[in-house]
């Protein structure tokens, strides 16, 4: 399953009525199948323009971020459910490509002659 990040704009609420539209949400991904991994709240702040959502102009919202991984086929109706949410005033989904760790390799062990110098790459010596 692929890796997905959820961004979602909530209308600025309450605590609880918050954490229920964020339980909600996490619980309708987990019913399609989706494995969370972390939420994360980015805090409320001025959005950057009005946003009108289902008759309602918004001037704040609260900004969180769901990383879950996720059957390709499960996100339009997920969208969907989304957008008719009443507390959710904006949600972009976007595929999280996760990186190749390990790739650096550690040449402190190694004696200084069979190391690899990075001056040569980065060009000539400076005179002083």
């Amino acid at each position: 399953m692929p890796r997905y990040e959820l961004t979602l704009i909530v209308k600025a609420m309450q605590r609880p009525e918050t954490a229920a539209t964020l339980k909600r949400t996490v619980e309708a991904l987990m019913e399609r199948g989706a494995v969370v991994r972390a939420l994360e709240s980015l805090g409320e702040r001025a959005l950057p323009y009005k946003i009108s959502k289902h008759n309602v102009r918004h001037t704040r919202g609260g900004y969180f971020l769901v990383d879950f991984y996720s059957s390709p086929k499960m996100l339009p109706a997920f969208l969907d459910h989304l957008k008719r949410d009443v507390d959710v005033v904006r949600s972009t989904v976007l595929r999280n490509e996760e990186k190749e760790t390990g790739s650096a390799r550690c040449c402190v062990r190694e004696p200084p002659s069979a190391r690899q110098e990075e001056e040569e790459e980065e060009g000539p010596p400076r005179r002083r």
